[in-house]
């Protein structure tokens, strides 16, 4: 009786309606989405309607796209997570989109903050993200100003007239 109930809650969840990455086709979209974990946290997975793309939770807690185009350099903060840059984009609190930095293709995963911590969903997700190799990385001001102290260097005074 109890395995009938497990199968009639899991029916309940459906599938999750995703549109896929422009670039999800590519061979590293693949290499990923079979490493995708079973669950994230307490989150378990459900099926999606969407090539590389994956949810977790119910409702949609955490959901998973891979071919979303190159980012440009941007002034989002970026987090190195187990070796993989991640930008955060906030502005649409309480669902924050974390996206690759320095891979191609891109990958977004999109974390609803009140049913999982941002960073045990991006944890999750690093492991498999990083089979896909690396060909840049995020810059701090210390990278680019050579991690001293920055001044500005002043410009001469004019002269006085007298």
């Amino acid at each position: 009786m109890a395995f009938i109930a497990a199968l009639a809650l899991a029916g309940c969840a459906g599938t999750v309606p995703l549109d896929p990455g422009p670039e999800s086709n590519e061979p590293e979209c693949a290499a990923i989405s079979v490493r995708v974990p079973d669950t994230i946290g307490d989150l378990e997975r459900r099926t999606t309607n969407a090539q590389a793309t994956a949810a977790w939770g119910n409702p949609a807690a955490v959901i998973y796209r891979c071919g979303l185009p190159p980012q440009p350099p941007s002034d989002l903060p970026c987090f190195d997570v187990e070796g993989v840059h991640w930008l955060l984009d906030e502005s649409n609190a309480p669902r924050y989109v974390f996206t690759t930095y320095g891979r191609s293709p891109v990958t977004e995963v999109i974390v609803d903050v009140t049913y999982i911590a941002g960073a045990d969903a991006v944890r999750a997700l690093s492991g498999p993200v990083s089979v896909v190799d690396a060909d840049a990385r995020c810059l701090a001001a210390t990278d680019v100003f050579g991690g001293g102290s920055v001044s500005p260097t002043p410009e001469p005074s004019p002269e006085p007239t007298p």
